[in-house]
């Protein structure tokens, strides 16, 4: 049961992949600016949004059902992280920490000029979601088959 659960949220996570990898592609054409069109501001908004969807279904869906599958107890969401560190899922603790507090910062912002401060430290950070998320899919792959 778990591993039809597993391969179901991995189904769900490459369609997170493409969508922010679509998002991310167009972001990265316009770069950082002092000032955005509506459509270049549109097209960042989504990529934040979608950023931020990705690290939350990452983190509580995907890390944690992993753990379910491989008999790892249910604990704090730091017991999660630190599971998939040692599955060799991402390099750096502090760095995954910085992603989620990125995505904090967005969840938060309601202020459009605030927002825009974020654009540069969403860009980079969703290259390295794109990379953890890459790194999560193939070692689904590689222990469901």
């Amino acid at each position: 049961m778990m591993r039809e659960k597993l391969i179901q949220d991995k189904k769900l996570l490459e369609k997170q992949l493409f969508w922010i990898e679509v998002s991310f592609q167009e972001c990265k054409k316009i770069g950082i600016k002092k000032e955005y069109s509506v459509d270049e501001f549109g097209k960042f908004e989504t990529l934040c949004s979608r950023y931020s969807r990705g690290i939350d279904f990452l983190i509580r869906k995907i890390f944690r059902t992993l753990d379910a599958y491989e008999f790892e107890n249910q604990g704090t969401l730091v017991d999660v992280v630190n599971n998939a560190h040692k599955r060799g899922l991402f390099e750096d603790i502090e760095e995954l920490r910085i992603m989620k507090d990125v995505r904090n910062t967005i969840a938060h912002e309601y202020i459009e000029d605030d927002l825009v401060e974020v654009f540069d430290e969403v860009l980079i950070y969703t290259e390295r979601l794109i990379c953890i998320i890459n790194h999560t899919l193939n070692y689904i792959k590689e222990n469901t088959q």
